[in-house]
């Protein structure tokens, strides 16, 4: 069969469950119905059910089709899954906005500490920040267009979109069945439509869609699961979930673990930790970084010219509102029109595909940190309680990370090490000193090491006890003792399976170097002539040689500018004559490896443009004194 035939009849079964599903979600937007599906009881008593088109079946809200458009049972349960989740997703939103609207701030703009407080115990649990900012200005502009203040979220929202695909995991074996064939491919069988609008079931025919499965799925993989299937660029597209068995990773007990930072400099900062006996932490030092400033400002860029290519978009439907119908210039206006809205769509396009790759690249740049070090557990800052504060170029920049991506990313790739991922909270992480600070000495943000009278971000000092070290490296050190002596507090989300330590327990961290390599110590004891190489007596007279010879000693000749040994930049290739001193070039030079580890043939380190630590096996650390003093007591105040 020819592929465009394939494409077209895929687009039309789409569009009958695409067409389904927006009916249903239109007819139940409304606050009423929105308050029987959240409270999970059908009319019958009965708890509604998990599956989202049961649910919506129970409640008598089941999807019909057209008249005179014939769609089976099957197709009906595949929509009425996609306006289950479309209208579920929406009220979640809606728990937020009815939050805000209860404690609406006498200034938007800034709340104080009491009416934060009375928001925190209206939303639930885990709301970042950002989305409150983001719901609170969702409000504020409704109110500022001159329109009446809503009450709920079907007067601040229209009704969900929802895309032109099937979700055929509510379907059966009367609609789609996956087999297997071979170690690389599988062979999907389903019902498609012969007809752009089928009137019986003869319209209807069995299709067999042989799939090639990517590399990043194992060959060992314990079950292929049901598709959904979408159209995209002419293609038929599979989303095609599979199950591998993940190995368990537990909460506590950990002894070695990886503190990453969102930085201000970077997009991750990180240090290793571990904890001795006496309940102490001590890192190595090495800093561990992550720089994506060229891939974020190319970013930065991108979004730039999506934001004008908007505006000049409005631009034309504001002009087309204007013109009649017969007017000469409005096909010339519809043409362009056209150009600017194909322009957006690859723009966002390639800025979805540049957040995608950086996400999952620095993702596996830190999973493979925290596995050649041997750690067990990763520790993150809780996003829910992180906001940029402070310049408004700063802001920016960290609004623009996909540190949401990152996160899930590090979750999926941590799994399959045994490596557990645990959330702590991230006030006070930057404004104590790691070393001496213990919740009490605070650090002095300055320009640069040797401008300590500049105020400025990126530079750490602590006057107490002179530490001098980047922000974001001192943050994290702070991140990988909260998580290590507070690890006993973890706590497990039983829905999500999410980890987070929500009390803050502070202690300081020192450093403790690496054991010394003896060849060192070897050289070391030549030169000085210790116990270890005795260097030989010096005699005055010898017996059978005669008379020790004196030593000639050189007299440095002091000139005004010296001539180095050797050239500093390599010597050009001369063709005739001798070469002059200096580096020959190198044409066989090896080319520079990857950052990382690689493992997993989609989720690939060696990103573009990429300045990332590279991965090393974590030495021993030596045996000299530590100065830590003992870890700090839980802080009932929830201060660093």
């Amino acid at each position: 069969m020819p592929t465009e035939m394939v494409v077209a009849r895929v687009g039309w079964l789409t569009g009958l469950t695409q067409a389904l599903a927006a009916a249903v979600i239109a007819e139940r937007w409304t606050e009423k119905a929105l308050d029987e599906l959240a409270g999970g009881v059908g009319p019958d008593g009965r708890n509604l059910p998990v599956k989202g088109y049961k649910a919506l079946r129970r409640l008598g809200w089941g999807s019909m089709g057209e008249p005179g458009v014939y769609v089976s049972d099957r197709v009906r349960c595949c929509a009425d899954e996609e306006a289950a989740r479309a209208l579920r997703l929406a009220l979640h939103r809606r728990t937020i906005i009815e939050a805000i609207l209860r404690t609406w701030p006498e200034n938007s703009r800034k709340r104080t500490d009491a009416e934060w407080a009375a928001l925190r115990e209206a939303l639930p649990a885990d709301v970042p920040v950002a989305e409150i900012r983001h719901r609170t200005r969702q409000v504020q502009a409704i109110s500022d267009a001159g329109g009446p203040f809503p009450a709920g979220i079907t007067e601040a929202e229209d009704a969900p979109f929802n895309a032109a695909q099937i979700v055929l995991a509510a379907a059966d074996k009367q609609l789609i069945t996956v087999a297997r064939t071979w170690e690389r491919t599988v062979e999907l069988r389903v019902q498609l439509p012969l007809l752009e609008r089928p009137a019986s079931t003869r319209d209807w025919a069995w299709h067999v869609l042989p799939v090639n499965l990517p590399r990043n799925v194992p060959g060992d993989a314990l079950k292929i699961c049901v598709p959904t299937l979408r159209v995209n660029n002419n293609q038929v597209r599979v989303d095609l979930p599979f199950e591998i068995e993940i190995p368990f990773a537990p909460a506590s007990g950990h002894i070695i673990a990886a503190g990453f930072d969102w930085g201000l400099n970077t997009l991750l900062s990180a240090t290793i930790g571990r904890l001795t006996p006496q309940g102490r932490v001590e890192s190595d030092g090495r800093p561990l970084s992550y720089d994506a400033s060229v891939v974020s400002a190319k970013l930065h860029r991108l979004r730039g010219h999506r934001e004008d290519l908007a505006a000049k978009r409005r631009h034309y439907d504001k002009l087309l509102t204007g013109l009649a119908d017969d007017d000469v210039r409005k096909p010339e206006l519809l043409a362009s029109r056209d150009r600017t809205d194909v322009e957006h769509r690859r723009v966002c396009a390639r800025i979805r595909h540049l957040n995608d790759a950086l996400a999952w690249n620095a993702a596996r740049w830190a999973v493979d940190q925290a596995s050649a070090v041997g750690a067990t557990v990763i520790y993150l800052e809780d996003l829910a309680t992180l906001e940029a504060r402070g310049h408004r170029r700063g802001n920016a920049r960290l609004s623009g990370q996909v540190r949401g991506r990152v996160v899930d990313a590090i979750g999926h790739l941590a799994a399959k090490a045994k490596i557990a991922v645990v959330t702590v909270p991230a006030r006070g992480t930057s404004k104590f000193c790691p070393r001496c600070g213990d919740g009490k000495s605070a650090l002095m943000h300055v320009l640069a090491p040797d401008r300590l009278t500049r105020r400025g971000w990126k530079w750490a000092y602590c006057p107490a006890c002179g530490l001098s070290c980047d922000r974001d490296r001192a943050a994290a050190e702070r991140i990988v003792s909260r998580g290590l002596l507070g690890q006993k507090a973890t706590f497990t989300d039983r829905k999500t399976g999410k980890r987070a330590i929500r009390a803050i327990v502070d202690g300081n961290v020192t450093r403790v170097r690496r054991a010394k390599k003896a060849t060192r110590a070897i050289r070391r004891a030549r030169r000085s002539g210790t116990d270890l190489h005795p260097r030989p007596e010096s005699r005055t007279s010898r017996a059978k040689t005669g008379p020790t010879r004196k030593r000639q000693t050189r007299v440095k000749k002091m000139t005004a500018s010296q001539m180095p040994d050797r050239r500093p930049v390599p010597a050009p290739i001369l063709t005739v004559g001798n070469r002059p001193a200096g580096q020959a070039p190198q044409t066989n030079r090896r080319k520079p490896g990857r950052t990382g580890l690689v493992r997993d043939f989609h989720h690939r380190t060696g990103f573009h443009k990429v300045k990332a630590s590279p991965v090393l096996l974590l030495a021993e650390y030596g045996t000299g004194s530590r100065h830590a003093t003992p870890p700090g007591t839980l802080n009932p105040h929830g201060l660093g």
